[in-house]
């Protein structure tokens, strides 16, 4: 449509001319003014000067909000996923074997004592048969074992000469500190004495009274030494009318020798009395 614009003016304006009518200033003013309006009448209204830019109307999108479903109470309490629990690592546990006490059975008819010599009082009748189990062992007295009887309640110590063993003694630990049944009845010694000549030494004390049934002598444990060792040795003496005792101790052992006496009766020992013993 500018294109028609310009052929109508040009045509105007060549009638004119070959018409012999040289136009004035005025009349071309008045042509193209007319021109102009017939022409601006045929024009749509998207046709505008060649130099004026043409807005060309967009749609702005209007958005739109969409309601979203109110999730109902039930819906709210139902988590959609499933925590996946973390899991722990179980410890692997070691079995330890367990340890098997050696048992025995005894052989022949015996008597299960309060301590490791046959110079300790009763604890118990044994016969063949009986079984029990070994505790532990006396180090320094190894025939004599430290056991736990079936029929008894408490412990005592075996010769082991009298017993059939089944397992490792070796695997066994050393038996506890000595325990003695105090006696009640009676009170220790109040007098001993001990005298040295040459190798022998002789003790003495004085005499206890007790009742026939309970009588049961007197005890003396102590260390000695002979042939250069140094060893334990225990005595029981039979009775309460017996009060003295000699024992052989050398010299040339590494300690001094010692020793101690008790008052027995049949239901145990009274507390013990150190021996002043003489020196080689």
């Amino acid at each position: 449509m500018k294109q028609l614009f310009y052929i109508s003016v040009s045509t105007v304006i060549s009638i004119l001319m070959i018409t012999g009518c040289s136009p004035t200033s005025e009349q071309i003013a008045t042509y193209v003014s007319e021109a102009s309006t017939s022409t601006a009448k045929a024009w749509t209204p998207t046709e505008v000067a060649s130099n004026t830019p043409t807005f060309t109307p967009t749609s702005t999108a209007t958005s739109t909000i969409t309601p979203t479903d109110t999730p109902t109470l039930t819906e709210t309490m139902i988590p959609t996923e499933t925590p996946t629990p973390s899991l722990t690592p179980t410890p692997t546990i070691t079995l330890t074997p367990t340890f098997e006490l050696p048992t025995f059975t005894v052989k022949e008819q015996a008597h299960c004592r309060y301590g490791p010599a046959k110079a300790y009082l009763h604890a118990g009748d044994l016969y063949p048969g009986d079984t029990g189990k070994v505790w532990g062992v006396d180090k320094m007295r190894r025939p004599w074992l430290y056991v736990k009887m079936d029929k008894y309640k408490y412990p005592c110590y075996v010769a082991k000469s009298v017993i059939d063993v089944l397992g490792d003694l070796s695997t066994i630990v050393a038996a506890p500190p000595l325990y003695l049944p105090k006696s009640t009845l009676y009170g220790p010694i109040q007098r001993v004495d001990a005298s040295r000549k040459g190798d022998e030494v002789t003790v003495q004390w004085e005499k206890v009274r007790m009742t026939e049934d309970d009588d049961r002598g007197y005890f003396i444990e102590g260390w000695f030494c002979q042939n250069g060792a140094y060893f334990w040795s225990a005595v029981a003496i039979p009775n309460q009318f017996e009060t003295t005792y000699t024992f052989k101790d050398e010299s040339g052992c590494a300690f001094p020798s010692s020793a101690k006496i008790y008052v027995v009766e049949k239901h145990g020992y009274t507390a013990p009395v150190d021996i002043p013993w003489p020196t080689p």
